[in-house]
């Protein structure tokens, strides 16, 4: 006997749903009533869709032993795990492939309501009630009344509910299931989150109010004037006093306007007037046009310098805040990004807001994905499958009518991984229908059929150029478009790599429009034991591991070095100098914006420490001019120091988004060369029974290891190659490129062997010959340490002479050693951040300080960090040690080994040695946990190779 009342066939239906108001513009009405549903709600979880019946949606149920949950918010990131667990999967479906069919263990939430009306809740006219998210499929009953069911997670969807209200004791009923037909379409790689994670609000609709609108707000950039058009269902007037314009509804004004840019984000406010409601506009002027073969805005060809988002927080999943989407888009701003795709389905819509208000062009993307029917070659995809259609168009138009009047948007995206399909090109060429003033962006279709720019992912930096030349071949259509990478530099862990090298490319080629990152944060849950959760932690049938952390900021926000390097790499100001001449060279490379809003600076540094500062005085470029500017006279008591330039580019004035003398740009050159740091070998080596003396230190007699130093105690240095690998060395098992981690693995990098050959005292230096190299092959580094001292100070020079064939680079070549006692660190170099040889751009050469933990930097999974580039020198332990040449420094609490056996940063625990690296180099980084690996010319070859370090006691 079966209890329910309601069919559950809608689950599997392919259909988007029924009972919802058609989509239209997303608004905030200035006196039309709105009451936020948003709060606590009761909540009762069942295993499966047919556990309960339907009795809750009634009048005077009791549900007063549900759980309270808040919405927005998902179940699972709630009750301490009581109503179950995310899932993580990259593109497999957690459930067996079989569409529209989805399992019978189908999680499904009850949601309960009960509110009153204000006192002031108008009785005339209308109401609607409007979800702006839900997961992945909800059935809405209000007052006992059912009033539909939908689909589409991450679209809004309206009912008309004016004649169901009451003044009181209104009771709002949603049932939620996990899995349904619209999962099919939803394989984004995040976790699987269910829930009610956007505002519920009830709207009231006045008579004669504002229904759908459409701004037209076009820009001819010969004339400088702006057209507006407001179309609008209901007839009115609109009104933009800074313009003197009022005219009536569909009729068309020509004025002098500013245009709106991702840099200059000029916003008229401006009012739609209707007999039953006031409506606030604000109204960015511009034209997006296909032309020359070229994105142009404003009638300017555009650079993206973007990034993927996905929505997040640590705490709250999906459900952002305000105050969380405005520090995203600070953050942005304030490192030089100018772009972002809405990484896989259109966001929160006051995010958009935020873009136009404070400058980013945008890529708004569907909420669409099916990318598990890869495994099974697309077949039975949905995007091609007639009978999925009218949910695909209907994911569309609710997109498209909801976030139309926002200026920042300049591409709509049919959704990502899809393969290709009918349901595609029936999406684009409604979407080219109804708004011509965009273009429309899918990144599956090569042959570009039914997109306005030919949009790649991961494509590698050789078939980048190709294509930046012209020689990629392609459809007739295919070769007249621009390029961009909608997703690249992946970055996993220590990363990316690469960065400058595609950059340079993206200037050096018009065709090339830039890219966008993968991807804006880290999707780390946090955890009580684990710190920050990723895929496999919750017991997951399937996963996809860390996979799911690969941001440029950190769980809890934080940059990582690589969104310091990435805004490095894309500032909009370049200065070079040559500091034999005294010149530097100022280029603007902003696409609209001139450099009257940058303050210039200049300062003199000598062996690090600057002496001298000033203001430049630099012309208000326009952009894409340069200017070469005189640098004042150097100081004259320099000789015998390494000196050098350095010039920034500061915010003049406070801005929306930054305060004054935020830092946009930097360049640094040298002035004169370092002078290396020599030591005489005046000591002569002596030994006793158990020791050897020379200069301050004391060697092991047998072995000749180093003791001591100037009575520092040391854990011998000796040769390390080995470094914990990074998500990028690791690599993509889909990966063909070489895969360096596995293959350092393979040969034995990470349990090298030491021999000891001879310990030989000379007239004038200590000598250890030995090999190391790893067990079960034949390949070794023959190593020399050779020891010298001029009584106070020592000096080691190591020689490495690779025997074998190498058939891989080294993770790392230079020596290892223990402190007992370490924490304040100083150094001469490249800082402050953590810099490997394909990801050094940001690292500016100074004095610089911090502690042995600071060092570290807090990858969720932890991996190789913290390594400072273009060391002089640095002191820390009561040590310190020059370097000939410069080198890399890192040091910690843990090993290399301990580091990488570590899951998670919880599993470090520090011990009683400091672990220091002083390297002679470093392999690049790359971003191959799902890109390219590093280029040639950042890999660490095994060569014959000679440094030198000076030991001496700090200062």
């Amino acid at each position: 006997m079966s209890f329910r009342t309601t069919s559950v066939d809608y689950v599997e239906d392919v259909s988007p749903g029924s009972g919802a108001l058609p989509p239209r513009a997303w608004y905030a009405s200035s006196d039309a009533k709105a009451l936020s549903l948003n709060g606590s709600w009761r909540l009762r979880v069942s295993a499966t869709i047919d556990a309960e019946d339907d009795s809750f949606a009634g009048e005077g149920y009791d549900a007063g032993d549900w759980a309270e949950v808040s919405v927005p918010g998902h179940w699972v990131l709630q009750g301490d795990g009581a109503f179950g667990s995310p899932i993580y999967t990259n593109h497999l479906y957690p459930f067996p492939v079989d569409p529209p069919h989805v399992p019978t263990e189908n999680p499904t939430g009850d949601h309960l309501r009960v509110f009153d009306l204000p006192a002031d809740w108008p009785g005339d006219g209308g109401a609607v009630i409007r979800f702006d998210g839900v997961e992945s499929c909800a059935r809405v009953w209000l007052n006992g009344t059912d009033i539909g069911e939908f689909k589409g997670s991450r679209l809004p969807h309206e009912f008309a509910v004016g004649h169901l209200l009451k003044p009181t004791g209104n009771v709002l009923a949603v049932r939620v299931h996990q899995w349904s037909a619209g999962s099919y379409l939803e394989d984004q790689d995040q976790w699987w989150l269910p829930g009610i994670f956007r505002d519920v609000t009830l709207l009231h609709r006045p008579a004669g109010s504002v229904g759908d609108f459409f701004v037209h707000a076009s820009f001819d950039h010969v004339t400088g004037e702006g057209t507006l058009r407001v179309d609008s269902d209901v007839d009115g007037r609109v009104s933009v006093p800074a313009l003197d314009i009022d005219v009536a509804t569909g009729e068309s004004v020509t004025v002098a306007v500013e245009p709106w840019s991702a840099e200059t984000p000029k916003l008229y406010d401006g009012e739609l007037v209707t007999a039953g409601e006031r409506v606030p506009l604000r109204i960015g002027f511009r034209t997006v046009v296909l032309e020359d073969g070229l994105i142009k805005v404003n009638g300017r060809a555009i650079l993206f310098k973007g990034v993927n988002r996905h929505e997040w927080h640590p705490e709250k999943g999906r459900a952002l805040d305000l105050a969380t989407m405005r520090e995203d888009v600070l953050l942005m701003k304030r490192h030089n990004l100018n772009a972002v795709r809405t990484s896989h389905y259109p966001p929160h819509p006051a995010f958009l807001d935020l873009c136009d208000e404070y400058g980013l062009w945008v890529i708004d993307e569907c909420d669409l994905e099916t990318h598990g029917f890869t495994e099974q070659a697309w077949r039975d995809n949905p995007v091609d499958d007639d009978r999925w259609t009218p949910a695909l168009l209907d994911r569309a138009a609710r997109m498209v009518e909801r976030d139309k009047n926002h200026p920042s948007i300049v591409f709509w995206s049919l959704g990502n991984e899809a393969g290709t399909g009918r349901g595609l090109t029936a999406m684009a060429e409604w979407i080219h229908g109804r708004d011509s003033s965009r273009l429309v962006h899918y990144e599956g279709d090569w042959d570009c059929r039914d997109t306005d720019v030919y949009s790649r992912m991961y494509a590698f930096h050789d078939e980048v150029e190709k294509i930046g030349q012209g020689l990629d071949g392609g459809t007739h259509k295919r070769r007249d478009l621009p390029f961009i990478q909608c997703e690249y530099g992946h970055a996993m862990g220590n990363g990316p790599g690469g960065l400058a090298d595609y950059q340079e490319l993206f200037e050096k080629y018009d065709r090339l429009q830039g890219g966008f990152i993968w991807e804006w944060i880290d999707h780390g849950i946090k955890h009580p034991e684990l710190g920050y959760a990723y895929g496999g932690d919750f017991g997951e049938e399937l996963h996809d591991g860390n996979f799911v952390c690969d941001g440029l900021i950190f769980p809890d926000r934080t940059p990582s070095p690589g969104l310091v390097e990435y805004k490095k790499v894309i500032e909009p100001v370049r200065i070079e100098g040559d500091g034999a001449d005294g010149t530097v060279r100022v280029t603007n490379k902003y696409d609209f914006a001139d450099l009257s809003g940058l303050a210039f600076e200049w300062s003199f540094q000598v062996d690090g420490k600057t002496v001298e500062a000033g203001a430049l005085s630099v012309p208000a470029l326009a952009p894409g001019e340069s200017a070469d500017v005189k640098l004042p006279e150097p100081p004259a008591d320099a000789q015998g120091a390494e000196t050098q330039w350095t010039v920034r580019a500061l915010l003049a004035a406070d801005t929306a988004w930054g305060q004054k003398d935020h830092e946009v740009a930097w360049g640094q050159f040298p002035a004169s060369a370092r002078p290396l740091p020599t030591v005489a070998a005046t000591d002569r080596p002596t030994a006793s029974e158990k020791l050897i003396y020379l200069g301050p230190a004391s060697f092991d007699a047998r072995t000749g290891a180093l003791k001591t130093i100037g009575g520092v105690e040391v854990t011998a240095p000796r040769l390390d190659v080995w470094r914990a690998p990074t998500d990028n060395d690791d690599g993509a098992e889909w990966q063909t490129d070489t895969r360096y981690g596995m293959l350092w693995r393979k040969y034995g990098l990470h349990r090298m062997r030491h021999r000891l050959d001879a310990v030989e005292l000379g007239d004038d230096a200590l000598t250890v010959r030995t090999r190391v190299a790893p067990a079960a092959w034949e390949v070794g580094l023959a190593t020399v340490y050779r020891w010298t001292s001029d009584g106070t100070r020592l000096k080691l020079t190591v020689s490495v002479t690779p025997e074998g064939d190498w058939k891989v680079p080294l993770p790392r070549l230079g020596i290892r050693f223990g402190l007992p006692q370490a924490d304040a660190v100083r150094w001469f170099g490249g800082g402050p951040g953590e810099a490997y040889p394909d990801t050094r751009l940001a690292s500016m050469v100074g004095r610089w300080n911090s502690t042995v933990d600071e060092l570290q930097t807090p990858y969720v999974r932890p991996q190789e960090n913290g390594a400072r580039a273009d060391v002089r020198w640095v002191e820390l332990g009561g040590l310190r040690i020059d370097g000939d040449p410069e080198f890399w420094f890192s040091a910690r609490r843990w090993t290399s080994e301990q580091l990488d056996a570590a899951a998670h940063l919880t599993d470090l625990t520090p011990g009683d040695t400091v672990w220091v690296n002083l390297d002679h180099g470093q392999h690049g980084i790359g971003s191959q946990s799902c890109g390219p690996g590093p280029l040639p010319q950042y890999h660490l070859r095994a060569e014959p190779t000679e440094f030198s370090f000076v030991f001496s006691t700090a200062r």
